[in-house]
Formats: C-alpha cells, structure tokens, sequence
C-alpha cells in the first residue's frame, strides 16, 4: 500500500503532455536514459508508436545502438497521469515482466514529464515537490511507486514489488557452475530467481558470473535470473547478479528482494536489509507478504530517434 499521506499527483498536475516535444514528428520517438545502480534503461512515455521487440535489440546494443539492460515502453491507462501501464523489453529482445530497478526508473521518467523538468535545481527547497505516488501495471501484476524529487539527477523511489513464492531451484548445476554453496533458493517475483548462498566474502569474490551464470541458467527453459549471495555477520547482503536476456549487470532490483526473501526465510537475515551489488545498495523490506525496494534512479540523458 502506498503511504498515508503521500500525494496522488504532484503539484499542479496536468493532463499529459504530447509524447515529444515541439518540433519531433510523428515519426521520431524521444527516449530518456535513467539507471539504478548503474543498471540502466531507456524510457518511452506515451509513444504514438509502439516499438518493437527488435527495436528494443538494436537501441539496446552497445555497441551499434544507444546501449542500456532494457527499454520500458510505458502509457497511461485512462489518461491518467500517475497510473501507467509499462511493457519492458530485454536488451536481447526478449520480454521481461518487471524490474525493480527499471521500475524506480520508469517512476523518475514519468514524475520529470509531470514536472515539466527533468532535474530540479532549487537547491533552497529539496523537497519542493513533495512525494509523488504512482500506480503502475507490469506482466506481474500491479505494483505502487513513491518517487521524491530532489535536486540533481538521482532520485530515491520506493516500490512495492508484490509477494515472492518458493520456485525451482538449480537442480544441481552449482556445481557445475564451478561454485560451492551452502544453500540455495528459487524464488518466483513475478520473473524467476535462483539464489545461491556462499560461505565468505571471498568465496563471492572468486565466483565468475560470465560462467556461472549461464550455466545456470541453461536448466531453466524459459531462463532465469541467477544470484550469487554472501550474508555478513552484520546481516546485510553482497550479491552478483546475471539476468535472463541480457547478462552480467551491475544490480538487480527484484534479485535484491528475492535474495533478501531467501535470506529472512533461512535465519539469514530481518525483516530489512541492505543489498550491495557491483553497481551500488537497495534496502529491501519484508511487511508481512509484502516485499518494498528503495534505491536511487538516475538521470542520465536524453534521445530523440527519427
């Protein structure tokens, strides 16, 4: 649930604006870049054009596109401002039904086209805006938002991440992973996990994502995104990431929660916990079957296609 007393809208909402500036075609499309813990995605709001899986393969490219995890294709349900409907697409094309950290994303790209700017820069007054509460329909299901604009690039968002069940595990392929665990999990979010737990810090630090990843993966027919995970004795998580359709990322916002679900149901861990990963920390909180993400989004820039 979203917290009493946050806003609905920001203030002087409006009804939403064209999907690209003045002086953008039909034909063109404007992109924003945003990244959570430097697992980045680029933002569609409102396109007159839905792109396509292929599309997303090409922008998404590193090489020969823009480059990002992902692209989120985002429009609003009924025409509303603070209730959006989000398709998000892989780097490889394929579909993806949420991410946590693409999720905190999308909520920064939508909040900065109600604000009509995007970066605030009243350094006098940081919460100028106050919160904003957002609804947004994923592939696996509806989740909240309360995104809080401050000045500069990095926001903090909060959102709700649904309730995680128990799933299929690595059926034995740690091994051939080439990594020694002491436990291990498979957690369904809405998209699949397979959480691995290590002895020591050590042991994480030698585990090679590039192999254990898709070996792993490999038992899943349909993929699945693969955690390696060493619990501190101060209870907070250090984790690697691989994810189904794009590979190794700097952080992974609903692996965070399921590793962190894994972990308070093993002893591991409380009800709150810090997830550092390569790219960055999100405190992930268990509310009964509710699981909340908070971590920052950042906004990186923007492009316009055509």
């Amino acid at each position: 649930m979203v917290d009493p007393g946050i806003q609905s809208h920001p203030r002087n909402p409006h009804t939403i604006p064209p999907a690209a500036p003045d002086g953008i075609g039909a034909s063109s499309l404007l992109l924003t870049k945003h990244h959570g813990l430097g697992n980045d995605f680029l933002v569609v709001l409102a396109p007159e054009w839905e792109p396509s899986s292929d599309q997303a393969r090409r922008w998404c490219h590193r090489r020969t596109g823009i480059g990002a995890d992902g692209l989120i294709v985002a429009q609003p349900v009924d025409g509303s401002t603070t209730h959006w409907a989000m398709v998000l697409w892989n780097a490889d094309g394929s579909r993806a039904e949420i991410s946590g950290n693409g999720i905190r994303c999308l909520g920064q790209a939508v909040v900065q086209r109600l604000l009509g700017s995007p970066v605030p820069d009243d350094p006098a007054d940081p919460g100028i805006h106050g919160p904003v509460a957002l609804v947004v329909e994923t592939d696996a299901g509806s989740r909240q938002l309360v995104v809080q604009p401050v000045p500069g690039s990095t926001w903090q968002v909060r959102a709700s991440m649904g309730r995680a069940r128990p799933a299929p595990g690595a059926d034995g392929r740690w091994a051939d992973a080439g990594v020694s665990v002491i436990a291990e999990a498979g957690v369904d979010l809405g998209n699949p996990h397979v959480v691995g737990f290590v002895a020591t810090a050590d042991d994480l630090e030698a585990v090679d994502m590039a192999v254990a990843g898709p070996r792993v993966e490999a038992g899943h027919s349909d993929g699945v995104n693969v955690h390696v995970v060493h619990v501190t004795d101060d209870g907070d998580i250090r984790m690697k990431v691989w994810e189904r359709g794009v590979g190794i990322t700097q952080a992974c916002g609903s692996g965070a929660c399921a590793a962190a679900w894994a972990a308070n149901r093993a002893g591991m861990v409380g009800a709150k916990t810090a997830v550092t990963m390569p790219g960055g920390s999100a405190t992930v909180e268990l509310d009964g079957d509710e699981i909340f993400l908070s971590g920052p989004a950042g906004y990186i820039g923007s492009v316009i296609l055509g």
